[in-house]
């Protein structure tokens, strides 16, 4: 038996709107990243990009549980020396 696999032509993209006002911060990103990687759907495959478009509205009124918004950290580094940059949720 083949394997069935999507042709570029075949993959239908959709757009969705998400409204983001009061939903928590990582259960809604769980679900953007599902669609944005179209796992949801049946013609999947994981070497094609099957996903679909979103867009996030009301982005600066998401809900952060705990003490996070105050104790979350994101790094980067540029791989030069002094390159080391650190920044706070909050501070976004």
């Amino acid at each position: 038996m083949k394997t069935w696999t999507p042709r570029a032509a075949e993959i239908e993209r959709n757009w969705y709107v998400v409204d983001a006002e009061g939903q928590t911060l990582g259960r809604l990103a769980t679900k953007i990243a599902t669609a944005l990687l179209g796992k949801s759907k049946p013609t999947y495959a994981d070497h094609m990009d099957t996903g679909d478009f979103v867009i996030v509205v009301n982005a600066a009124k998401l809900v952060v549980t705990g003490d996070r918004l105050l104790s979350k950290r994101y790094h980067s580094h540029s791989g030069h020396p002094g390159g080391h940059r650190e920044e706070g949720l909050g501070d976004l």
